[in-house]
């Protein structure tokens, strides 16, 4: 199938002129928003992507769940969530993209950024920090200090920003406070983000918890009864909310049929997709499609 599921973006499609290369990009918020107007639609895009917003207010909708824009809070977005920006009055801040592989890219080991929990948590509310107001002024010299090396650009740029982008990560994660923090111990975050790992690499056509246990040599009983200590919901609860998520996004295209979806999501048929779909939305596929339009 050769249809576009939703547009998605890479930072070359970005206009900013603060731009030095197709593996980051960092820019003032609002006028990265008045250059790109095509990010006003719902969209997702393959790179990571976190806005700190200084000024204004709005709403923020990430994965079809909305959150106050307002001044002070950032927010983080992982490759492939879909989301979308409305503003209430006028608004500001400071916007930084960046490759998957840009901190490969320039000798720092990326697999770092697996231990920020607010940027790879499961939960999207994780991705949503209020930074306090005593911290905000330290934090926007990062920014800053990130514009002026990508202006500067030249050899050691990259690694000066990759180095204040890591800092900038590591005293967010060093002020949130324990109950902000996903996991409970260190062993059920390395075991549950392997898990959420397998999910999004084969919820399509693996779709019990015996069958992620097995790939995490566990047993059904330990996932399950990690899951609902740190979550408090059951892996099945996890593996059918991931199915979800991805049928919502398929939605936002009107392109593509509810038969079109159901084949793509590997279910027997249209009929229990639908039936499916209701049973953990409330909503038809189609009323879902109407209502997100309307």
């Amino acid at each position: 199938m050769d249809k576009q599921q939703f547009p998605v973006f890479d930072i070359c499609n970005l206009n900013t002129e603060k731009n030095s290369n197709e593996l980051f990009s960092i820019d003032f918020f609002r006028g990265y928003v008045e250059s790109n107007p095509h990010l006003q639609q719902v969209h997702n895009h393959n790179y990571y992507h976190l806005v700190f917003f200084t000024e204004g207010s709005g709403e923020h909708l990430i994965d079809f769940e909305k959150f106050e824009a307002k001044a002070g809070t950032m927010y983080f977005m992982k490759p492939g969530q879909v989301h979308q920006w409305h503003f209430k009055e006028k608004y500001d801040g400071f916007v930084v993209n960046f490759s998957a592989n840009f901190l490969d890219w320039i000798g720092i080991n990326s697999l770092l950024l697996q231990k920020i929990r607010f940027l790879q948590s499961i939960r999207v509310q994780d991705h949503v920090v209020e930074i306090k107001p005593e911290l905000r002024a330290e934090i926007s010299i990062y920014f800053e200090k990130m514009m002026a090396e990508n202006q500067l650009n030249d050899t050691f740029s990259n690694l000066k920003i990759g180095f204040l982008l890591l800092d900038l990560f590591i005293d967010i994660d060093r002020n949130l406070t324990e109950e902000d923090h996903l996991a409970k111990n260190q062993q059920s975050s390395v075991l549950l983000d392997n898990f959420q790992n397998l999910i999004d690499q084969n919820f399509k056509t693996k779709k019990l918890p015996k069958e992620y246990a097995e790939l995490l040599h566990v047993t059904p009983n330990h996932l399950n009864a990690m899951c609902k200590d740190v979550l408090g919901i059951s892996a099945g609860e996890l593996i059918r909310t991931r199915i979800v998520l991805e049928a919502k996004r398929l939605l936002v295209n009107k392109e593509i049929s509810v038969s079109e979806i159901a084949y793509i999501l590997n279910f027997q048929d249209a009929s229990y997709f639908v039936k499916f779909f209701k049973k953990y939305t409330n909503f038809t596929p189609e009323q879902f499609r109407k209502q997100y339009y309307n």
